[in-house]
């Protein structure tokens, strides 16, 4: 199951996946062709245990990092495994980040509401956890975001009901006990859990109504009732906060996050169970000018390109996957191509090296790429 594309050196491109989901499996990276997609290396099979998709990253120390299930598995360039650490609690981690000392910061998935989460942080070197595990208030979904400023650095989580977030000093996580914020409000049968936080221009955004009952698509696939949500939240003060209805239809669902466009304010929030995307200009906090909206079967990582304002989506239409190329002021289709997947990606879209990308969905792996050089 092909998950995630990351590029390290010039010309190297390597695939994470792993599968298939139940309590004993495995990960693996291949390092491929970047034209063809031909594996040119492949590691040996990676234990994961529980399974989720889990994540890669190309570390500055010249490395890969592989987080599935409950393990964490250092890599050299040529897929050699270098360790690998059992993390401390008994369910899947949903992926990785590497924070400003080069440190590794991950959070364990809990989707049931059975236990609380942790944040566990591991030296790059020989993967020993360099801390006891912080303690998040409540069970989290989502993967976690970070944030670097000048003076501090933040991890972001937010769990089945609220947000919070962390201050990453001396290799350890604290809870910032003056920031968080109370996303969830309605009824379960309403309203449930949010997926993935992004920080940008000074706020925190996320959608709601993260559960769904996936079968080859999201659509019609949300358990909710309510209609989905968009939220920002101040960076400065949790206390400063809004929410968007973008749609307003019944059983709306996502398993991403929105993209923001911080040059041309612009906040892209989508409706994988209504099939729907739109564009909001925003001038501070809550007010917002909608430019567009289209019926589309999105449902992934969207990329953006932030100097030409191409946004690149997926688009399925109940049998097969597309490439869309969206004008990110207008809405306007710039180009589409057919993928070979007939199952609705839920993962995630690479940038390659040259003006192409990486389309993972779990049963493929897809190059898209202008041809017309414009």
């Amino acid at each position: 199951m092909a998950n995630m594309v990351v590029l390290r050196s010039p010309g190297e491109v390597y695939l994470q996946g792993g599968g298939p989901p139940g309590g004993q499996s495995v990960s693996w990276v291949e390092r491929i062709d970047p034209v063809t997609l031909e594996p040119l290396a492949r590691s040996a099979d990676l234990v994961g245990g529980p399974w989720w998709p889990g994540g890669i990253l190309a570390h500055e120390n010249g490395d890969l990092y592989v987080t599935h299930g409950r393990w964490c598995h250092r890599l050299a360039p040529d897929l050699s495994v270098v360790t690998r650490r059992q993390l401390p609690m008994s369910h899947p981690y949903n992926s990785l980040l590497a924070l400003s000392d080069g440190n590794l910061v991950m959070k364990n998935f809990v989707r049931d509401g059975s236990s609380r989460s942790y944040l566990s942080i591991l030296q790059p070197e020989r993967l020993d956890i360099v801390a006891s595990s912080a303690e998040v208030p409540e069970g989290s979904i989502a993967r976690i975001s970070s944030d670097r400023g000048a003076r501090s650095e933040f991890v972001y989580v937010c769990g089945d009901r609220s947000i919070f977030r962390f201050r990453y000093e001396n290799e350890r996580l604290t809870m910032d006990e003056n920031w968080r914020y109370r996303y969830r409000t309605l009824p379960p049968k309403e309203q449930s859990y949010a997926w993935d936080p992004v920080i940008a221009a000074g706020y925190v955004w996320f959608m709601d109504n993260g559960e769904s009952v996936f079968q080859r698509t999201l659509r019609g696939a949300g358990v909710a009732s309510g209609p989905l949500h968009l939220h920002q939240v101040s960076v400065t003060d949790a206390a400063g906060h809004d929410m968007l209805i973008p749609f307003g239809a019944s059983h709306g669902t996502i398993v991403n996050p929105p993209v923001i466009d911080p040059s041309r304010k612009i906040v892209i929030p989508f409706d994988s169970g209504n099939g729907r995307i739109a564009a909001f200009r925003f001038q501070g906090l809550g007010a917002y000018t909608p430019l567009w909206k289209r019926d589309l079967g999105t449902s992934n990582h969207f990329i953006l390109y932030a100097e030409s304002g191409e946004l690149v989506v997926n688009d399925f239409d109940g049998d097969t996957e597309h490439v869309v190329v969206l004008d990110i002021e207008t809405g306007s289709e710039l180009g589409r191509v057919r993928t070979p997947s007939a199952l609705q990606s839920l993962v995630f879209q690479s940038p390659g090296w040259n003006r192409d990308l990486y389309v993972c969905t779990f049963t493929t792996l897809t190059r898209a790429f202008v041809s017309s050089g414009t």
